[in-house]
């Protein structure tokens, strides 16, 4: 029993895997869109969605027949109840890759504006963060995994700077406030997959050593 618990959970860990591969590449097609105004890539992944959608159900309904069949307990437990969770962070950064995707139509289909946002270097930060969430995971490495949760304080900071650049250049170009709003937006969205990056690297640490660190601050030591 214990042999086939092991091949059950290999398994897992190759879905998990596919799906952050998956998700990482909407990202990356997301943020080349709204950079290069293509609408067909951002198509492309207003398309994929519901391939997400369904894997992350299919992920899901793997880890509970895990649970009920097998009962793991000590390390594999905590990876189950890990993918658990890693799993709807990935489809939530799915669905943000969406929504970053829709504001690149939108935008796209308008002048472009001079917003001087530093959008493209936060969206260099946030896919960063994702990947080395799931270098992580891959490697089972605690201390990658506590730099992604120290590196979210930056992104947020610079949401913060563009929301007060968007304040100003509303003020002086009242006619543009749709594609503006569209801006800040987009700079939401990243944010919020630079949060969901850091709920994976959370996720690492408890798999790996046990802990549960999301409400710890983040410091990190080399």
């Amino acid at each position: 029993m214990t042999t086939h618990l092991h091949k059950e959970i290999e398994n897992l860990k190759k879905r998990i895997l596919y799906m952050g591969a998956e998700v990482e590449e909407a990202v990356r097609k997301a943020v080349n869109s709204f950079a290069a105004r293509n609408v067909r890539q951002a198509q492309e992944v207003i398309d994929h969605d519901e391939e997400l959608d369904q894997l992350e159900v299919e992920i899901e309904e793997e880890c509970l027949k895990i649970l009920a069949l097998h009962q793991p307990v000590a390390i594999d437990l905590r990876y189950v109840i890990a993918v658990l969770k890693m799993n709807n962070d990935l489809e939530r950064i799915g669905d943000l890759a969406v929504d970053l995707a829709e504001r690149a139509v939108y935008l796209s289909e308008h002048p472009p504006i001079d917003l001087r946002l530093d959008l493209q270097g936060m969206a260099d930060l946030t896919q960063s963060m994702l990947k080395r969430s799931l270098d992580a995971l891959v490697n089972s490495d605690p201390q990658l995994a506590r730099q992604v949760r120290a590196s979210d304080d930056g992104v947020d900071e610079m949401n913060m700077r563009m929301f007060a650049l968007v304040q100003d250049y509303i003020r002086d170009n009242p006619n543009h406030v749709a594609e503006a709003i569209h801006w800040l937006s987009a700079s939401r969205h990243l944010e919020r997959i630079g949060d969901q990056a850091t709920n994976i690297a959370e996720d690492v640490i408890y798999m790996v050593e046990g802990e549960i660190v999301r409400h710890q601050p983040e410091v990190f030591t080399r």
